[in-house]
C-alpha cells in the first residue's frame, strides 16, 4: 500500500472530494451523516471543501490509524465544547473499534485542557451518542 502522508500536487479537487466521500461512507458504516447532506444542500462550497480537504486529504493520511485519529478528534472537540462533532466522530471511533469506556475516559481527560463545564458538555454528547446506538 502506498503511504498517504504527502499531498500529490497532480491530484484534482474532484479526486480528493470523491475519496473524501468514500472515507465518510467507510467511517459511518455506509450511512452518510445527515449533517453532511444539510451542508451539501445549503452550503455546497463548504461541503466540497470539507470532503476534499478535511476528509479527502487529512483523513486519508495513514500516520495514525482510523481509531486513533477519531479518538484524537473527539478529544479536541470535547475541549472546544463541540458536542455535535463529538457525536459524529465518537460514532466513527466506535465503528473503528474504540470502546464506550475509551470515549468516557476522554470526557474525564477533558477536565485538564477544557475544564469541568466542557467535560460536562462532552459527557452529555457521549451519553447521547451511546444511548442512540443502544436504541438502534
Amino acid at each position: 500500500m502506498t503511504s498517504r502522508n504527502t499531498v500529490d500536487p497532480t491530484e484534482t479537487t474532484a479526486t480528493r472530494r470523491a475519496r473524501g466521500e468514500q472515507i465518510v461512507q467507510d467511517l459511518s458504516g455506509g450511512k452518510r451523516p445527515a449533517s453532511l447532506d444539510a451542508l451539501d444542500a445549503e452550503y455546497p462550497f463548504l461541503a466540497h471543501a470539507v470532503n476534499a480537504y478535511a476528509v479527502g486529504e487529512l483523513f486519508a493520511r495513514d500516520v495514525l490509524d482510523v481509531r486513533t485519529r477519531q479518538l484524537a478528534l473527539v478529544a479536541a472537540f470535547a475541549a472546544l465544547g463541540l458536542g455535535d462533532f463529538i457525536k459524529i466522530h465518537g460514532g466513527y471511533a466506535l465503528n473503528a473499534g474504540a470502546t464506550a469506556e475509551e470515549l468516557k475516559e476522554i470526557v474525564y481527560l477533558t477536565t485538564i485542557p477544557g475544564g469541568f463545564p466542557r467535560a460536562i458538555q462532552a459527557s452529555q454528547a457521549v451519553s447521547e451518542l451511546l444511548a442512540s446506538r443502544a436504541a438502534s
